[in-house]
């Protein structure tokens, strides 16, 4: 079975280098919204791969700024954005659009494996070249297969440097050969997400965690708010931003992206952790976004508990229940489990024992005790969620044969005539 893997890596440039990666990625940006202007405006018969290639050969020859960008990696950004219309016209994503200089994140592609040239130097780093830029070192934190580990199956096949909030980072795209996996063997688990316990499961454990930041952390991150906030209210409308100003916005991001690695540090050991436990794994089928949507309403129609709202939607989005489910998934598929979606609904107020749903079950948020006649069954709440949800993931499974994950009709796939 081949499979085909992303292997990130922090990258040390020099202040030139820095420069030079800086230039490749606005000239990236500015190449995709160039395509996405050219492909909007033609009419339909006239959009093909040939005809976008042509157009992006005579553009780098009339604008000299876009030669900063390698010939492949050019390529790279049209095949990109082919492919994002790909996944518009089959549904699974939104249609591309412009890429804004703030808001979009700085890429470089490097789509030949064979470009990189990797050698590992030490324990601790590996050198790499990147077009137009040099050799690079960036850290070693996981073995890649080159030089006499690589072959035609197992092999780094392309690159992509990306530009976060605390520098530049590389991520490989390693393919590698693996065996099927042996039918997962263990015991079946119910999962329920939440807030005041991240993870509940259905036998009766947590999986927590403590705080992203620490006290002095949090304490700098909210006096860096304060100060942004105060040198926005100084500013002029329409007037740029000040390197003051600047400079406060990248060290409130830099703390963000910390509270972003320790998370998905703790997500990625704690599923892996599970995924190697349990065989059935049943998680809530749960609309995320239209969870975290704001209650502000409209001025005719005003919402309610808006600021409550707003804190419960941060504290959702900061759980990212999407990217442990992610994970789970592929971390089963690779050890021949399964991860089952169930409905949503009623699975904090049924009882597991009973099967009743009984107004006034759900005591408190931590304390179920079930009311039906005879039953009296007692338990955390979100235990005895994962139990239910265990329950109807084994439903699925026995009463449909598809682990409960065939598309709904609202998933289907679009026509290109329906997506133009």
């Amino acid at each position: 079975m081949k499979r085909q893997r992303g292997h990130k890596a922090r990258l040390s440039l020099t202040p030139a280098q820095a420069l030079a990666a800086e230039d490749q990625g606005h000239a990236a940006r500015a190449l995709w919204n160039l395509v996405h202007d050219w492909w909007t405006m033609l009419p339909r018969e006239r959009r093909s791969l040939a005809a976008a290639d042509a157009a992006i050969r005579q553009g780098r020859k009339d604008l000299p700024w876009l030669g900063v960008l390698p010939a492949q990696a050019a390529q790279a950004v049209l095949k990109t954005y082919v492919q994002a219309w790909q996944n518009c016209w089959d549904g699974r994503a939104c249609a591309p659009n412009f890429k804004g200089r703030v808001r979009s994140r700085m890429a470089i592609d490097i789509p030949q494996g064979r470009d990189l040239q990797i050698v590992r130097l030490n324990r601790r780093w590996g050198r790499m070249w990147v077009p137009k830029i040099g050799h690079v070192l960036f850290r070693w934190t996981r073995d890649l297969p080159v030089g006499k580990r690589a072959d035609k199956e197992n092999r780094v096949t392309g690159a992509r440097l990306v530009k976060e909030a605390d520098g530049w980072h590389v991520v490989f795209r390693v393919r590698s050969d693996v065996l099927e996996p042996a039918p997962h063997a263990g015991p079946t688990v119910g999962i329920d997400r939440g807030i005041t316990r991240p993870l509940a499961l259905s036998d009766g454990t947590f999986r927590d965690h403590g705080p992203w930041l620490s006290g002095k952390e949090a304490e700098r991150l909210r006096r860096l708010e304060k100060t942004k906030e105060r040198k926005r209210r100084a500013r002029k409308p329409g007037e740029p931003n000040s390197r003051r100003l600047t400079r406060t916005y990248d060290q409130i991001a830099r703390l963000r992206a910390t509270v972003k690695r320790r998370a998905v540090d703790w997500q990625h050991k704690t599923t892996t952790e599970i995924s190697r436990t349990f065989s059935r794994i049943g998680v809530e089928d749960l609309a995320i976004t239209n969870m975290v949507k704001s209650a502000k309403g409209t001025l005719d129609n005003p919402g309610r508990n808006v600021r409550q709202k707003a804190g419960l939607n941060r504290a959702i989005a900061g759980e990212a229940w999407g990217r442990a489910v992610t994970m789970l998934e592929y971390k089963t598929a690779d050890r021949g489990g399964s991860v089952v979606k169930v409905p949503a609904p009623n699975t904090s107020r049924r009882c597991s024992a009973c099967g009743f749903v009984t107004p006034g079950s759900r005591e408190t948020q931590a304390r179920f005790v079930c009311k039906a006649d005879g039953c009296g069954f007692e338990a955390n709440a979100d235990t005895n969620a994962g139990r239910n949800i265990d329950h109807a993931a084994g439903q699925a499974v026995s009463g449909r044969g598809d682990f409960g994950v065939t598309r709904s009709k609202k998933r289907q796939p679009l026509t290109q005539s329906h997506a133009a």
